[in-house]
């Protein structure tokens, strides 16, 4: 009976969520510099429903992302922007925009792009693949990731240094975080990567599970911990690439939605957390995006995360919250 009783509750709380992003989602295409009584199919068309997609696929990737990393690194704070992999992913997609600017169409420039964020983050991700292996201590890897993030970001401002104006313009546009401006196949894009990114989770939801214990746990078991992290990172980096090479690098959503996840489902079993930490993730960006929007000139949308961002982050750290308690629950047996 006890048991029937929290999986109601479990499905009860899915629900809620699903409600409370289609509402989200509902509410983001209802605010814009023009009223609701002004509002024409081309403005709907072509502004606001792209933009809405592009945060609602944007947030759930994010949220992805950041589950997974949680899980390989068992460090609470670790999501692509912390661990460095969105910072490479930026310098790719700054190189290509800053040097092919728009010389190209709309579709081959988008793929240019993510395929430098891609290359980027990539490279990241491997190197953070080795220090991982090599060091075992959670504050080791953080710092190497915030440093790895430092050095891209010097990369970046060399890139910037030696652009013309028009193509800072487009740079400063993109460091500053959007979710308005892609078209078809920016959103396509995106939502490809997500897939992919999302059927490699599904697929390694074991391993996750146990790489939550650490390798020589996972070594017990009979998985082999280096194939889980090849599997997770790889679809962690082509999301990062996919999201940071359209809408810029956006933290925060990886690191909190996959708490908020394991607090709401109340356990860390990767087949209920990914849907939950996806779900979450894309709340969060529609809510990011609808205080954006809600000013006569649009905030920024990676200011808007940080503020949303931010003060989980404390309340995940603070000692008594119920979120970090969660965070802590180990894997229950399925």
């Amino acid at each position: 009976m006890e048991c029937c009783s929290r999986r109601y509750v479990r499905v009860r709380r899915s629900y809620l969520i699903l409600l409370a992003v289609v509402l989200l989602a509902a509410a983001d295409l209802c605010v814009g510099g023009i009223g609701l009584s002004d509002l024409d199919s081309t403005v709907f068309l072509k502004i606001r429903l792209p933009r809405m997609l592009t945060a609602l696929l944007a947030g759930a990737s994010l949220a992805l992302a950041g589950l997974q990393m949680q899980s390989l690194f068992r460090n609470p704070l670790a999501d692509p922007h912390i661990m460095g992999v969105s910072a490479g992913a930026g310098t790719g997609a700054a190189a290509a925009t800053l040097l092919v600017g728009t010389s190209l169409p709309a579709a081959l420039s988008g793929l240019t792009i993510v395929s430098a964020a891609f290359i980027g983050a990539l490279l990241t991700s491997c190197l953070v693949m080795l220090v991982a292996s090599r060091f075992q201590a959670a504050t080791t890897l953080l710092v190497f990731g915030v440093m790895l993030g430092f050095v891209f970001s010097a990369l970046t401002s060399i890139l910037e240094y030696s652009a013309n104006a028009e193509s800072l313009k487009v740079f400063y546009s993109w460091s500053a975080g959007s979710f308005t401006g892609n078209g078809p196949a920016g959103i396509a894009i995106i939502a490809g990567a997500l897939a992919i990114g999302l059927v490699l989770a599904l697929l390694n939801n074991r391993g996750l599970d146990l790489a939550l214990f650490g390798d020589e746990y996972a070594y017990m078991a009979g998985a082999d911990p280096s194939r889980i992290r090849i599997i997770s990172m790889i679809g962690s980096c082509l999301i990062a690439a996919a999201v940071t090479a359209f809408c810029g690098p956006l933290g925060f959503v990886g690191i909190v939605a996959p708490h908020i996840a394991r607090a709401v489902t109340g356990s860390s079993v990767h087949l209920r957390t990914i849907p939950a930490s996806m779900l979450i993730g894309a709340g969060l960006s529609l809510i990011a995006d609808i205080l954006s929007q809600a000013f006569p000139t649009p905030l920024p949308v990676g200011s808007t995360v940080a503020i949303i961002g931010i003060p989980i982050i404390f309340v995940i750290l603070f000692p008594g919250s119920g979120l970090r308690r969660d965070s802590r629950n180990e894997t229950r047996t399925r």
